[in-house]
């Protein structure tokens, strides 16, 4: 009797239709719940003769996997058919998608590097994880220098009693200069984007990370009057044709002579304003000639070849350019500030 009962359920299971979920849900609950049909047999099983209880039990299983089986089906089925779309992605981002803008730091240094690939520099890059020879040594900084203490310099691993092995994160992008010049014979005209570290307390005006874009020219009779018209050119492009630039004599282990250069204040027009704290003029990077130990130290000969450099803060240039009077807004990723840059971009 059993047996005839789960044949003839069997055949229902296997026709079973639904239009939407509560059907479906309908016909879980007459099959497959605690006082379904199929929980009925299993309380009858108790009762089945010894015999029978493996041919029984095998027959209860097949019609409750069944019954699980298409029940399953029919709710996909439903699903499929209130969406309206049978290969809708359920992983996606739901509407409206905002679509982000550029840094305003990528922006700009984009905008550098398209003004002087122009003048004929090509791209360089190197590790933000260095080691002493490339960042300190090769530079010539002095073993004492106060750049090689901890206070402004992130070590990774450092041996106090041989700096030669000291390895640790970028403090500017010269290292690339390095190693660019030590496997490469002039001419060399490179720039050199990216990030660099120091060990320096998070202020408005000041961050243990910013961004640089160093440039280096290395060639027969190159001249400091070269190096100021690669820069008189940039200025104009970057800040406007009228712009003006004064070269003032600074110090930098790197190069010799050195210099940082001003350029004129395009708020006030150089008259003098709050911006340019009333001097008609704003600094915006250092620059000099090649010191002849750097080549030396990267293997290139001084007697014959000269060459200059300059590097820049990209966190500096932008804040001239959009303004903006806190640089921790460059990290923060605060959307409200981003879109401002939309425009820009």
């Amino acid at each position: 009797m059993i047996l005839d009962k789960i044949d003839e359920l069997l055949k229902e299971v296997q026709t079973l239709s639904a239009k939407n979920a509560d059907e479906v849900e309908q016909l879980r609950l007459k099959y497959l719940s605690k006082k379904g049909e199929i929980t009925a047999l299993m309380n009858d099983f108790r009762d089945v003769a010894a015999d029978q209880k493996k041919t029984v039990g095998m027959k209860i299983n097949e019609l409750k996997t069944l019954a699980t089986e298409r029940i399953n089906k029919l709710r996909e089925e439903c699903a499929t058919q209130e969406t309206g779309d049978e290969h809708i992605d359920l992983t996606r981002t739901p509407y409206p998608v905002e679509l982000g803008t550029r840094h305003p730091l990528t922006i700009v240094t984009n905008e550098i590097i398209d003004i002087f690939s122009r003048m004929g520099f090509v791209l360089a890059d190197g590790p933000e994880v260095e080691d002493d020879l490339h960042i300190f040594t090769k530079m010539n900084f002095a073993a004492d220098h106060p750049a090689r203490d901890m206070q402004d310099t992130f070590f990774v691993s450092q041996h106090p009693n041989d700096v030669t092995k000291n390895i640790l994160l970028r403090s500017h992008t010269s290292s690339v200069q390095a190693r660019v010049m030590e496997t490469t014979q002039p001419p060399i005209r490179i720039i050199c984007p990216g990030r660099v570290y120091r060990n320096e307390a998070i202020t408005a005006r000041a961050h243990c990370f910013f961004h640089q874009v160093e440039g280096l020219y290395v060639d027969k009779n190159v001249s400091f009057t070269d190096l100021k018209q690669v820069l008189l050119s940039f200025a104009r492009e970057m800040f406007g044709p009228d712009t003006k630039i004064r070269l003032r004599p600074s110090y930098f282990p790197f190069t010799e002579p050195s210099a940082e250069m001003d350029i004129s204040c395009f708020i006030c027009g150089g008259e003098g304003c709050g911006f340019c704290k009333h001097t008609g003029w704003v600094e915006i990077l250092g620059c000099g000639m090649v010191d002849p130990n750097v080549l030396e130290q990267c293997g290139i000969d001084s007697s014959v070849y000269s060459g200059y450099a300059f590097g820049m803060g990209v966190e500096r240039i932008t804040n001239l350019k959009y303004r903006v009077s806190d640089l921790r807004m460059f990290s923060e990723n605060d959307t409200q500030f981003l879109r401002e840059f939309e425009s820009a971009d």
